[in-house]
């Protein structure tokens, strides 16, 4: 308070416009009010508790709360106590706007000071909550606990019996866009559809939307762009009906291609297992599937579906290649396929019955795909051989083996080739570049070149008898040896094994020192150390 307002001894208070002090007369124990402008002379009995204090001023577009407000009659004036006090609501707020400038009685208190009124702008809202059972301006009763929304743009008029939640900003929802919402509670949205606590929907139309008071915005969902290219394997979540009026069941699966739409947003009961690309072959390519869909959309488990190219699909669910996308089979004349039925069925090619387990072959020239009863045990090739070439073949069903040489051959479907094994001495001098006749005098086992290679073991064994030179050969079938004088050229026979030679060598001769397959016949020299004692012991 300014010196010059009141005087030096306290008993006088010049109190200006719009000012103001409170009062207690201590004999009566009641405070009053008192406003300017006037000079205020305090009695003995008084006291000045409180100012001097400028009036409250609420500018346009404000507001502040009054605590424990004074009670009010229907006209406006003030209520007052028998002993002339006025009379407070307490424990009440009062909300007071822009109005002339008013002082504060005794017992008021300012909860919150001049505060701005809250603008809403556009596309937002204030959502609301009633703490109390009240009736709002417009007429309509409001429980405590009730929400809803107020909405822009406008300026809010706080009430007390209201309490501001939160701003709700509109969800801008773009082309090929949705947003997906929630109900908070039972309500009914702003297309007046009823909606249960926990159930959610898709709202599609292009704009901004401005969630209702119990809707809350779970997620925005992007719409799939479907191409020739590419298709949407969904699945369902409930029992729902689809956008294109089809009854989906619980669990069920199917394909969504740009034949029924070029943008998809799935609905809420959908959910997108992923984006199927197309499977494309060309003329010379074919594919089997597994457990083909048919007409209806349903599942043929178990079977099979044979599908040649030129052509383009999308695998529905529950489809599968067995081995993907293979190419045709093409057999020039010296070619060959191996085949074995997996099941009955009716060969229309060879126009035979085939039995499960049964074997064939088809040679070429021809262009071969086969159908979903056969599987294609292995590709034969014709074997050319020259006068010294052989093969050894077996027979699968009789075990009988057999030479082939001098011609190309190739083998059935009851042959195989056969692995011939030699005693490892007999491998070793095979495989040696030694020549018998020109390194009869080479002792080291080690090869000259070093270059040599490991024997193809289906082919006949050959070796070349030099001249002059003998080479034994035994048959353990028919138990019989046959010798060959050289020069010639050695075939072994399935049942037939070299006779391996050990001679004597070396100065001295020590025994068993030349390993060889063939003996030569001389005339030849040796030479030798010997040892003499003569009779005199010279």
């Amino acid at each position: 308070m300014s010196s010059h307002k009141r005087s030096e001894d306290g008993t006088l208070f010049r109190i200006p416009p719009f000012h103001y002090i409170h009062v207690l007369d201590q004999n009566s124990n009641v405070t009053r009010l008192e406003t300017g402008p006037q000079t205020f002379i305090r009695k003995d009995h008084e006291r000045v508790v409180f100012g001097i204090e400028k009036m409250v001023i609420v500018p346009p577009q404000h507001y502040c709360i009054i605590e424990n407000p004074v009670l009010r009659s229907e006209d406006g004036e003030i209520v007052c106590e028998e002993s002339g006090e006025a009379k407070l609501v307490h424990a009440d707020q009062e909300i007071r706007l822009a109005q002339q400038p008013f002082p504060l009685y005794p017992g008021e208190i300012i909860k919150l000071n001049v505060t701005a009124l809250r603008v809403v702008p556009s596309n937002a809202a204030l959502r609301l909550k009633a703490e109390i059972n009240f009736t709002d301006r417009d007429g309509e009763k409001r429980i405590a606990g009730d929400e809803w929304l107020f909405e822009g743009p406008g300026t809010y008029i706080p009430r007390k019996e209201v309490k501001v939640e939160e701003l709700v900003r509109a969800t801008v929802i773009k082309v090929n866009q949705s947003i997906r919402l929630r109900a908070r509670k039972e309500c009914t949205d702003r297309q007046g559809k009823e909606r249960v606590t926990g159930e959610e929907w898709i709202v599609r139309k292009t704009g901004a939307y401005l969630p209702g008071p119990y809707e809350e915005v779970v997620d925005v969902v992007n719409a799939y762009v479907l191409t020739e290219k590419k298709a949407l394997h969904m699945r369902c979540l409930r029992t729902f009906t689809d956008d294109f009026g089809v009854v989906r069941k619980n669990g069920e699966e199917w394909l969504i291609t740009m034949n029924e739409t070029e943008t998809h947003i799935p609905a809420v009961y959908e959910e997108v297992v992923g984006v199927i690309s197309i499977t494309t072959m060309t003329n010379r390519q074919y594919c089997v599937i597994l457990d083909p869909v048919d007409d209806k959309g349903k599942p043929q488990l178990g079977k099979k579906k044979l599908v040649r190219g030129e052509k383009s699909f999308f695998l529905m669910p529950g489809e599968s290649l067995e081995r993907g996308i293979q190419n045709i089979y093409v057999l020039s004349e010296d070619e060959g396929l191996i085949l074995k039925a997996k099941e009955a069925y009716v060969d229309k090619e060879a126009d035979k019955d085939r039995k499960p387990g049964d074997r064939w072959m088809i040679r070429g020239p021809v262009e071969y795909v086969p159908p979903v009863e056969v599987e294609v045990v292995t590709k034969r090739v014709a074997i050319p051989l020259d006068e010294n070439e052989g093969i050894y073949v077996r027979d699968i069903k009789t075990g009988r083996i057999r030479a082939v040489t001098g011609e190309t051959y190739m083998l059935t479907q009851d042959e195989e080739l056969w692995e011939k094994e030699l005693p490892n001495n007999v491998e070793a001098l095979l495989i040696s570049s030694k020549d018998p006749l020109a390194d009869r005098s080479d002792r080291s086992r080690s090869d000259k070149t070093g270059t040599e290679k490991a024997r193809d073991k289906t082919r006949v064994v050959t070796f070349r008898v030099p001249h002059n030179a003998a080479v034994q050969i035994y048959d353990y079938r028919e138990k019989k040896a046959r010798v060959v004088f050289g020069p010639e050229l050695v075939m072994l026979g399935p049942d037939e094994q070299f006779t391996q030679l050990s001679l004597s060598g070396g100065k001295p001769k020590r025994p068993n020192v030349i390993k060889s397959l063939c003996l030569l016949l001389g005339p030849d020299f040796c030479t030798d150390i010997i040892v003499v004692e003569t009779s005199d012991h010279a």
